[in-house]
């Protein structure tokens, strides 16, 4: 057998998330292999922007949903207008997630108690149950409603998006940590429970890419430099650059097809050499 992605033409895969930065990189990736692309997104204008996208660039199906997934109800709803133009959903990609300001200490470490409300001790609730929510919860019900037709036909792939920071948590960011952390576990719980139905889960764990989310911590706002966090970043990563949202398609299209069909419960890390670096 010559190796390629011939099985994947004409699959269904939907992408949570799919208007940001890495989702809409995955959704053109995927689309040139052929793959008809239902992206989905709480804004519904940028995900049918990313759909005609897509479309013109790869000559793929593809159409923007608006969906919520925090809301079943909402996820569901969607589902049901993917079957009616697509038909049954073959792939699931979780790509809804990031991180927030709210979510974020303003110090790496505690050197001053006096400074104790830039510190862990001075977040917000709020702030942090909704990035934990939006990166874990927010894979968890997309999970359970768009594998139904993967349950029918005994086969499907649904594939995460973690981080690197999952491995070792970041400072600054301990709500998105963990919350990346448990899409981890998550991954290789649902993997085993779904073994059997012909169901495969594996993630991907990006390393440092430059997004909406982090680009307020690694880029000046005004200048576009790096700041210092951002030194440290590419210090730390043995090629010496962040990755591209295209850096990721390979590795999706491999743990999409069947040349990974023996491949489940894994997280696979694109990270530039970043966990292979002991700093020295």
């Amino acid at each position: 057998m010559i190796p390629s992605f011939e099985d994947l033409k004409g699959k269904v895969c939907v992408i949570t998330g799919g208007a940001g930065v890495i989702g809409s990189a995955l959704a053109e990736g995927l689309g040139s292999a052929g793959i008809k692309m239902a992206i989905l997104d709480i804004d519904e204008q940028q995900a049918a922007k990313v759909a005609e996208t897509v479309k013109k660039n790869t000559g793929t199906e593809a159409a923007g949903f608006k969906a919520n997934v925090l809301d079943k109800e909402s996820l569901m709803e969607a589902r049901g207008k993917i079957n009616m133009q697509f038909g049954p959903i073959h792939f699931l990609i979780n790509g809804a997630g990031g991180n927030s300001p709210k979510a974020t200490t303003q110090l790496e470490q505690i050197t001053d108690l006096k400074e104790l409300d830039k510190s862990f001790f001075g977040l917000g609730m709020e702030g942090f149950e909704k990035v934990f929510a939006l990166n874990f919860t927010g894979t968890l019900l997309p999970s359970m409603v768009f594998a139904d037709d993967m349950l029918k036909h005994q086969k499907g792939v649904i594939l995460n998006i973690s981080s690197m920071n999952s491995f070792r948590p970041l400072t600054k960011i301990p709500a998105y940590s963990a919350a990346k952390a448990s899409v981890n576990n998550f991954t290789q719980w649902l993997a085993v429970h779904l073994a059997k139905t012909g169901i495969r889960v594996n993630a991907i764990a990006p390393g440092f890419f430059l997004t909406h989310q982090n680009r307020f911590l690694l880029t000046d706002e005004k200048t576009g430099a790096p700041t210092p966090r951002g030194i440290k970043v590419i210090s730390n990563t043995p090629m010496g650059k962040y990755g591209k949202p295209e850096d990721l398609v390979g590795a999706a299209l491999f743990l999409l097809s069947d040349l990974s069909e023996f491949i489940t419960g894994v997280i696979l890390p694109i990270d530039g050499g970043y966990s292979a670096f002991g700093g020295v």
